[in-house]
């Protein structure tokens, strides 16, 4: 029989940096699973990274308000759970992200206007998931959990190590798919990593009325997954977490599923009134653990960061607004008839019946708007 106290998260959630940015020393479970402070290099590109993915997210919400974008989900306040577990992956890794993970795509080094795509409404994934080895964004809750479990035994079926990570809100945790995906990577040894971003709201549906359990990181034990919990407004901590959970699934020691605890600070979506359902007072309270401020005032104290440094990389950010701004108010080109390409491989005899109606429509449409030539 398996060592059951091998699977059991830390009974409280892993934590390397303090909200003020000061380092304190992690529990005795924690320390034994080899959970240190991270090289100052790596810290500072995670702290790069979580500017410029703050910096996206703003200019994204703005974009919405100036009819560019159908909708945006905002991820500012989960910085650290969107850039550390993205940075840590290797080049053979692939990712599994939800609609509200696009800071996260960004920092995989996604092109933002292809990640735009899908909330502008052009494609349902503006980027190639083959090449980047990043999977669409999933609107639906956890169906994206039975897909990372099939790509991670796939991958270890081909003699591959990479790893599958998927990200998933607290809300999924309750869906059919999330079980079904935590029990196929179980059964399998699959070397799936799914991190629960726990943002304390499904939609307006607190985490109180979703679970009962005493965290969400129990519910990986049941299957015979390797489960862990950490403060996931700390990017030390998420970095060393998720570095460790990869190396479990990447030398054949099965999945594993983090819970990290964090917060939302903007409403759900731009059409979400937040005000109806959390108090400001809360909202207040999440602030003072800013992941980019609490890692920023370590790394200044410690030596390693600088106002020149600072002010260097927020240049950057801005430009990288800029360029955003710039692109998005362009009027996309939009060629209808491309609505019926890459949905099969093949296409059936009834998608080639509807795309020659569609075709048939554009051009009957195009030949009665020609202009006619004036009367003498």
């Amino acid at each position: 029989m398996s060592d059951i106290s091998a699977l059991l998260p830390c009974p409280e959630p892993v934590q390397l940096l303090a909200p003020d940015g000061t380092q304190v020393e992690p529990g005795e479970l924690a320390t034994a699973r080899g959970y240190a402070m991270p090289e100052p290099e790596a810290l500072l590109e995670v702290w790069r990274h979580m500017v410029l993915g703050r910096r996206f997210d703003a200019q994204a919400t703005a974009l919405t308000k100036q009819g560019r974008l159908a909708v945006y989900p905002s991820s500012r306040g989960q910085d650290a759970c969107q850039v550390a577990p993205i940075l840590a992956l290797a080049e053979q890794d692939w990712l599994f992200p939800t609609y509200r993970d696009s800071m996260a795509l960004v920092t995989h080094g996604i092109d933002p206007m292809q990640v735009l795509t899908l909330l502008r409404g052009d494609w349902h994934c503006g980027y190639d998931p083959q090449v980047t080895r990043t999977a669409p964004q999933c609107t639906p809750l956890a169906t994206q959990a039975v897909h990372a479990s099939g790509t991670a035994h796939g991958l270890t079926r081909r003699g591959s190590d990479g790893i599958a990570l998927c990200l998933i809100g607290d809300g999924a945790t309750s869906e059919g798919d999330f079980h079904e995906g935590l029990n196929f990577a179980a059964v399998f040894e699959a070397p799936a990593v799914f991190l629960v971003q726990n943002n304390k709201y499904a939609i307006s549906v607190p985490l109180a009325k979703q679970t009962k359990a005493p965290a969400l990181a129990y519910k990986g034990v049941g299957y015979g997954v390797r489960s862990e919990q950490v403060d996931g407004n700390d990017p030390a901590a998420v970095l060393a977490v998720m570095r460790a959970a990869y190396e479990h699934a990447r030398s054949g020691g099965g999945p594993v599923l983090v819970e990290a605890h964090t917060y939302r600070m903007e409403a759900h979506t731009n059409a979400d009134d937040a005000t109806r359902y959390r108090t400001a007072d809360e909202v207040d309270g999440w602030t003072g653990q800013d992941p980019i401020v609490r890692l920023q005032t370590y790394l200044v104290e410690q030596g390693h960061l600088d106002e020149a440094r600072i002010e260097q990389v927020r240049a950057e950010a801005e430009e990288l607004a800029a360029d955003l701004r710039t692109r998005m108010n362009a009027e996309s080109v939009v060629e209808p008839l491309s609505l019926f390409d890459h949905v099969y491989a093949e296409p059936t005899p009834q998608l080639v019946e509807q795309r020659e109606m569609v075709r048939r429509e554009i051009s009957e449409s195009a030949h009665t708007l020609e202009p006619t030539e004036a009367r003498p």
